[in-house]
């Protein structure tokens, strides 16, 4: 299957080329300035129920001053693999393990079991989750649960409740390129599942 890290004997880690946000937003606040993808969604088609899109407001209105990664709190999703820093794919195969490493901010990292597992029925909910992966047409899917509400799902400050159930596709198009989206199922916080 796809090799998501480096090749054996090199180094690196995959950083984002410009500001790749789950929604475009032209007026955003972040000191990179805007940015997103040109096959993205716009923030305005984003399904916020009201206390979520007040919420992202206020956030950008305050210019993120209340980030959770600006304060070294581990980030899920799609806040860590944006990063201005980067991150770091590690497959263990011998462990069933993939991690990621999340190069800036609280330098912190999150395991996906890959030995078919499930979610377990109870656990204390944390900032990045409990997941679990498989391997699909040659893309790393990612299904998490579990998370605490002290998180934002990405830069722009999204929120999120611990009803948050995200699902992840890597995807190494090429040698120097990796294809990331993300769905968000949260019902206490959108209206509908929707992917950036």
């Amino acid at each position: 299957r796809v090799n998501l890290g480096t090749r054996p004997g090199e180094k690196g880690h995959w950083i984002r080329q410009g500001r790749a946000q789950l929604a475009s937003n032209a007026e955003s606040v972040i000191a990179a300035g805007p940015g997103g993808l040109s096959s993205n969604m716009t923030l305005d088609q984003v399904p916020f129920q009201p206390w979520a899109r007040a919420l992202y407001l206020e956030r950008q209105a305050n210019f993120e001053r209340d980030a959770p990664h600006a304060r070294c709190k581990p980030s899920p999703g799609p806040r860590q693999v944006g990063t201005a820093y980067g991150f770091e794919i590690l497959e263990l195969s011998e462990l069933q393990r993939v991690f990621i490493f999340d190069i800036g901010g609280p330098y912190s990292f999150r395991t996906i079991y890959m030995d078919g597992r499930e979610h377990p029925k109870d656990f204390d909910p944390t900032y990045t989750g409990h997941s679990i992966g498989r391997w699909e047409n040659g893309a790393l899917v990612v299904d998490t649960v579990g998370f605490n509400e002290g998180s934002w799902i990405e830069a722009e400050g999204f929120a999120h409740t611990s009803r948050l159930h995200m699902i992840e596709r890597f995807t190494r198009v090429d040698a120097n390129t990796l294809k990331y989206e993300a769905t968000v199922d949260d019902p206490g916080a959108y209206t509908r599942t929707w992917t950036g």
